[in-house]
């Protein structure tokens, strides 16, 4: 999906970081083991840049954004922090992840906030097989800061878990059970 440039009054929100990508990732070898190369597709939801409609609330028909299967509310916070996906999305070799026990994974990344508060940014993504043979698609679901007033306020991680095990595991059918602590 192509996301369109978003426009509010004077306000032009451009969503070109968040069109579908296609990355290499690349596993060094170590030991016997030889280097591996895994060929991923990347797709960004627009729940990295918008957030849902309340029951109560009553929304400005022109801060509504849509794709084919909902619509939701544009947040220029969100769409702010998205800036930090691609970067993410590169990286996640070397980061942390975690399995949230329902049947995706999350990596969260520290954001330093213009009044040098530090915000936990959460990126929940799901790994599958692509329609391609021996491509994978990587689809980010969501990422924004978790409020206090969510459910839970506060996430318990699972043991991280490495994205090449995810890769590696997906590419070769194999289920990833939730490890526990």
């Amino acid at each position: 999906m192509q996301w369109h440039t978003f426009r509010y009054g004077e306000d032009t929100y451009d969503l070109g970081h968040l069109h579908p990508k296609a990355i290499t990732y690349v596993l060094e070898a170590r030991g016997d083991k030889p280097v591996r190369a895994y060929a991923v597709e990347v797709h960004f939801s627009l729940h990295c840049f918008t957030c849902g409609i309340k029951p109560s609330q009553a929304p400005d028909p022109a801060m509504l954004y849509s794709d084919d299967r909902e619509v939701r509310i544009f947040d220029a916070y969100r769409w702010q922090l998205s800036h930090y996906l691609p970067g993410i999305v590169e990286g996640l070799m070397g980061r942390k992840c975690f399995h949230t026990g329902y049947g995706n994974f999350l990596t969260v990344e520290l954001v330093n906030q213009q009044d040098q508060t530090i915000v936990k940014y959460e990126v929940f993504f799901e790994v599958s097989r692509s329609t391609r043979r021996g491509v994978l698609t990587l689809f980010i679901q969501s990422a924004y800061v978790r409020e206090s007033s969510d459910a839970g306020g506060k996430r318990r991680h699972n043991p991280p878990i490495r994205f090449s095990f995810i890769l590696h595991n997906t590419i070769n059918n194999i289920a990833i059970k939730v490890p526990r602590n």
